[in-house]
Parts: structure tokens; sequence; C-alpha cells
């Protein structure tokens, strides 16, 4: 047999044999880094065996650490927990988490609980309380224990916020706050009242770890640029600041991944920026990281299978899809989607699915059309049907399991996602409030919960 190139090593499973690059295994597998720097004889072997372990599952590990993302039947499943569990290798792990869904929550649960996979078993848990009216008799047959740790969990909640300036000082306005949806009450309850300097005008909000992030944004009868950062820690209830943006701006776009929030685009001094900052949330420092392919504001922005996406705009009619690739630093253009000129739009995903809410051209102002780009086919298809709530089209949408929250002052209008379309369920109270509403969930302490629901 001919020896592996320079720096790989073969790696028997089963009856399969795998062609490694070795600095590859070293740097995601807690395994392997053990292994190779041992002193063993396993560190100058060109061949492994590896017992116990399904070659299918790590066949499903290699294209993980080699940058796919790919979708799992249960077998691989399975067979991928079980290589994660043994070999210890967190991409694998992270991303059989992004693809937790109401189909394999259970397996996933089940399957993290019997080889000890624990930030699977949390992950897993947690999509089922989102989802638990439909998943409930399937749990079933699981140990109390299992159940009572299901149910321990908060749900997400859903939350939304106003358009609001810095108050003036002595002037105490109570429309100033973060309200969250009862819906066994069907009423809109508060969290909680925004810091007396915190503007929610053009500023960038974000969800992060459970914990809201407010930056940048406009306030006063000038519309100054706000410099002060706010940060709503939701288990305490308390607000904080923190360092300000190295570049002022706002209406810019704000998400945060894996412990830092990224602050894209906007606007400052009339200039549309291209600058991105990242905020290190453990060191509260800022820094910049790569600029947008082009200036941008107000930029639509998701966040699917522990990916981040954006939409810039070309007029008259032409919408650009760019992935930023947090660990590389970098963006790549993922797709481009041609329509007629419209005006508006927001993002939203679930699953490997990229929804781009757009309203119709200028003669039909109030029609709302969805395009749904998939991932891992890389293929475009148009939602049927018309999405509108009672005053207009969409602008803001959050999703909870496989379900899809919009609001306006009217009502908030709920849809289940159904393959190719979005099928309304319920409606529930309007949001008392006016202006531009931003809108994400949250995970309240029940503690909290409960306290709030007296008040």
């Amino acid at each position: 047999m001919m020896q592996p190139p320079a720096g790989y090593v073969r790696v028997k499973v089963e009856d399969e044999l795998f062609t490694v690059e070795k600095c590859m295994l070293i740097e995601s597998s807690d395994y392997f880094r053990a292994l190779f720097g041992s002193g063993m004889r396993e560190c100058t072997q060109e061949e492994i065996q590896l017992q116990e372990l399904p070659a299918r599952g790590f066949g499903v590990m290699l294209k993980v650490l080699r940058g796919d993302q790919p979708s799992l039947n249960s077998e691989e499943i399975l067979d991928a927990i079980e290589c994660t569990a043994f070999l210890l290798v967190k991409p694998l792990t992270e991303h059989l988490i992004h693809v937790v869904s109401s189909n394999n929550c259970t397996l996933m649960f089940q399957a993290a609980a019997t080889y000890g996979v624990f930030d699977l078993i949390h992950a897993s848990a947690l999509f089922m309380r989102d989802v638990y009216a439909n998943v409930r008799e399937d749990l079933s047959f699981l140990p109390e224990d299992q159940l009572d740790y299901i149910e321990s969990l908060s749900p997400s909640t859903f939350v939304a916020v106003a358009t609001h300036s810095p108050s003036v000082e002595l002037l105490d306005d109570i429309s100033r706050t973060i309200c969250y949806l009862d819906e066994e009450e069907n009423k809109w309850r508060t969290l909680t009242s925004l810091p007396d300097k915190a503007s929610t005008s053009l500023a960038g909000i974000a969800v992060l770890d459970n914990n809201i992030y407010i930056v940048g944004g406009v306030g006063g009868l000038r519309k100054q640029v706000v410099k002060l950062s706010f940060c709503y820690d939701t288990e305490r209830n308390s607000w904080s600041e923190f360092s300000s943006l190295q570049h002022l701006r706002y209406n810019l776009t704000l998400t945060g991944q894996d412990g830092c929030l990224f602050a894209m685009g906007g606007m400052y001094k009339n200039t549309m920026l291209a600058t991105v900052e990242k905020y290190h949330v453990a060191s509260n420092t800022w820094s910049f990281a790569a600029h947008l392919p082009r200036p941008g504001e107000g930029i639509a922005c998701t966040r699917a299978m522990g990916r981040i996406f954006i939409c810039l705009w070309l007029p008259m009619d032409t919408t650009d899809i760019y992935e930023y690739r947090t660990h590389k630093d970098e963006w790549l253009l993922v797709t481009t989607l041609k329509r007629q000129q419209s005006y508006g739009h927001c993002m939203v995903a679930h699953m490997d699915n990229l929804y781009v809410m757009r309203n119709g051209p200028a003669d039909d102002f109030l029609r709302c059309m969805i395009d749904c780009f998939n991932l891992t086919r890389q293929q475009w298809t148009a939602l049927s049907g018309q999405y509108v709530n009672s005053k207009g089209a969409l602008f803001t949408a959050a999703i909870k399991g496989d379900t899809v929250f919009t609001v306006n002052r009217a009502l908030t209008l709920v849809y289940n996602i159904h393959e190719d379309k979005w099928k309304p369920a319920k409606e529930e109270a309007g949001f008392p409030r006016c202006g531009s509403i931003h809108t994400f969930l949250l995970r309240l302490p029940k503690n909290r919960q409960s306290a709030l629901h007296q008040n």
C-alpha cells in the first residue's frame, strides 16, 4: 500500500480506510490531540485503527471538518453522535446542534443522553421545550428524570420593542419598555424599561446568550448618534453599559454568535458604511472585522445552521445574499435573487432555509412576497400565497421551533411552517406601541415569569 501524503494519516474504521490531514484531526478532536501528543507509537504510524466506531459516522465527521453542512438521516445521526462522543469533536457536536429539528429532536436527545454528549442533550431539550405541544405524546416513554429536565427549561418567548429615543431628563416615558407576549393570556406584558440614555431608533438590537444588546441609534431633535451601548441581563433583570463602537453609526445591523457581537454597516454623517466591528463580550473590547462587500444600511440579517447571512441590495431589482465566515473573517457570495423592484425587507431562517420577505412593487406596496433559498440544495423557490398583516406587509418576524411570529399594532399573526408555505395558525394581540418594531426571542427565567404575571 502506498504511503499517505506528507502530513496525512490513514485511519481505518470498520472495513473502510480514510486518508486524513493529521493537523485537522489534532485541531478538531480532543481524542486525536491527546493521541498524537502522547509519545506513543501511534504518533508515527502511517495507519491507525479505530475500534468499535461506525465508519459512516466517521465519514460524516470528516465532511463537517472539511466545511460541509450535511443533512443527516436517522442512522447517520446515531453514528455521528457515537463518533463525537468517543472522539470529542466539537465542530461535529456543533453541527448536530444546528440540525436539531422536529423530526429528529427526540432521537437526538435520547442518543446524546446515551453517549453523554451534554451540549447536544441541552440543545435538543431546548428545542423540544419550544415545540412541546407537538412532541409531548412522543416523550411518554422517556425516564421521569429526563422528562423533568425538559420541563424544567423555559420555552422561548416572543419579545418586541418599538422605536424610542433617549428620555428627556425628568420626563418619565412609561411607553419606553421592552414587552413580551403572554400567549396563554393573549396579552403583551412589560419585561423591562429601557435605560434613560438608550435609543432603539435606528439602533442595532440583538440577542446573544439570552441577553439583549443595544448598540448605536439616534436621539434628540437633531438625531444625534448615541455613543453608549447597553446590555440587558435576562437572568438578573438588570441593565449595564458596555464599551462604545470605534466608529459610531446608526441604522446598523447587529447580530451575535459564539460570544461575540457583529455591528455591520449603517450610516454616519450621511455616509453609508461598509465597516464591520466585532465585540468580544468576555473582554469588553471592539475590533474591526472584514468590511462588507459594499456599503449598506438597515441590512437584513439572520443566522442559519450556525452561520451568519445578510442581504445586500443592488437597485433596482437584485438582492445578493452573503455569508460571513467568522472563522476566516471573510464574506462569501452565496446566491443572488432577481425580482421586480420592491421596498423594505427582512430575512429569517428555519433549518437550512432562508426566507427573504419583500414588499410588492410600487403599485402594490401592501402585498408581501416571500422567497425561500435552501442552503443544502442551493435552490430558490417562491412561497405560494401572499403574507399580509391587516395593516400591511411583514417587516419583522421571529421563528420559534416550526412557528413564525409576526406583529404590528393591530395583531400578532402566527404561522406554522409546512414545507413550501407558511400556514396561518392563530391571531394574538397586536403590539401596543407606535413606530417600527424590533422582535426577537428570549427564554425568561420561570421565577421572573411568575413575578411578572402577578404585576
